[in-house]
């Protein structure tokens, strides 16, 4: 493969550019409305904004793949080697003269390339957040924080979370130069959810550093409870991407049954052949129709466990006065799954519910990392401790009620 068309880097200080300034007005404006507030509470606004618009860059992703914008600019990262279509008005035009439907256009190459530019910012953010935690952290050590104010997070979360959005830039490249390569794509959505994750655990932990405060103590079995609705739901995200990224969605048209079957035919072997082009296998022979009711199927049976478990575990943490926020969260967004996940099965896939479909689930991620992060499990030291006194307090009334 001749790669020299594929990647130029020509273009590379001029989106960088305007990934600095898209993320200027942002940085301005949380710098000045925290002013005169801790590190901390900078911090964590500064990590809660980033967090915001890496959500929105992700609807926007779900919007350039369900619109067909993904290959609007066949190279990376610039667009025929220009900073924005507008250089590439030549190019564009003759691509789209050839294809009036195919996947470069001029609007579609301008869907392409605004996110690009968004992704951009909000790498320029991430550094920010990266570069100022590093200097409070050295600052802190030259001079112990005075009353009022608290050491923040580890600055090397804020390290990862640069790192991690450099990978997730070279998924984006991969993306495009391998031509919608499912696997590629799958895992660029699967980057994305981790990248909002990480950005959710700062947030939630500068928030506690700038109100002293310690997460909320729960019971082992709910702790473990969060933690496997998070494996089950990150499951369901990576299942939900191949089944967007293959284009199995209308394989069912039906709900609850499938094709007039409740079991209809399906070849796992072929659907669930990770590393191959799109459409084909990797043989190179064209993808049956049952492998795409098969790709569709197991993401279907697979919702059914994580609105269960996500269900049983809204009403666990409703129990706990502290954690019931994301417990109304966790229920309202599993009802908005089902409904988006019902709508663009009925309703032949509308753009609207597809998109919120994804942002769905990654906000149902986010919750749940948000849980996770609010809640700690009970040392053992401290069970055994609370069960002696129990008993204790058992033998001596029975002690009593014996005098």
């Amino acid at each position: 493969m001749d790669t020299s068309a594929l990647y130029d880097l020509t273009p590379i200080a001029w989106l960088m550019a305007a990934g600095v300034l898209i993320a200027l007005g942002p940085l301005v404006w949380v710098w000045r409305r925290n002013a005169g507030a801790g590190p901390a509470r900078r911090l964590h606004a500064l990590t809660v904004l980033t967090l915001f618009l890496t959500f929105d860059l992700t609807l926007f992703g779900a919007f350039t793949r369900l619109t067909d914008s993904g290959l609007g600019c066949p190279d990376w990262p610039g667009c025929y080697g220009n900073a924005s279509p507008v250089g590439a008005r030549h190019e564009i035009a003759m691509a789209q003269s050839a294809q009036p439907t195919g996947p470069v256009t001029h609007g579609k190459a301008w869907v392409e390339m605004v996110h690009r530019y968004l992704a951009t910012g909000v790498g320029v953010l991430i550094l920010a957040l990266a570069g100022a935690t590093w200097i409070v952290r050295r600052r802190q050590r030259r001079a112990p924080p005075a009353d009022g104010e608290h050491a923040t997070l580890s600055a090397w979360w804020p390290v990862l979370t640069l790192a991690w959005v450099c990978l997730q830039g070279a998924f984006g490249a991969l993306t495009v130069t391998w031509k919608l390569f499912p696997a590629i794509v799958t895992l660029h959505l699967l980057g994305a959810v981790v990248l909002l994750v990480l950005l959710c655990i700062q947030a939630v932990r500068y928030r506690q550093a700038a109100a002293d405060r310690l997460p909320t103590v729960v019971p082992p079995a709910l702790r473990n409870g969060l933690i496997a609705t998070s494996a089950l739901l990150l499951l369901q995200i990576a299942l939900g991407g191949w089944v967007s990224t293959n284009y199995a969605v209308l394989a069912c048209t039906q709900f609850p049954t499938c094709q007039g079957s409740w079991w209809p035919p399906m070849n796992f072997a072929q659907g669930f052949e990770i590393w191959r082009h799109l459409g084909v296998t990797g043989h190179g022979a064209p993808l049956d129709f049952s492998a795409l009711t098969a790709i569709h199927y197991a993401h279907r049976l697979m919702a059914y466990a994580v609105f269960a478990a996500l269900g049983v575990l809204a009403w666990q943490l409703h129990r706990i006065e502290p954690l019931r926020p994301q417990a109304r969260w966790l229920t309202g967004l599993a009802l908005l799954q089902l409904a988006t996940g019902l709508g663009n099965v009925l309703l032949g896939w509308p753009l609207a519910a597809a998109v919120l479909h994804t942002g769905g689930a990654a906000a149902l991620a986010v919750v749940l990392t948000w849980a996770l992060c609010e809640s700690r499990r009970r040392a053992a030291a401290t069970v055994a401790c609370d069960r002696d006194t129990a008993l204790g307090a058992a033998h001596n009334n029975q002690r009593e009620a014996t005098a």
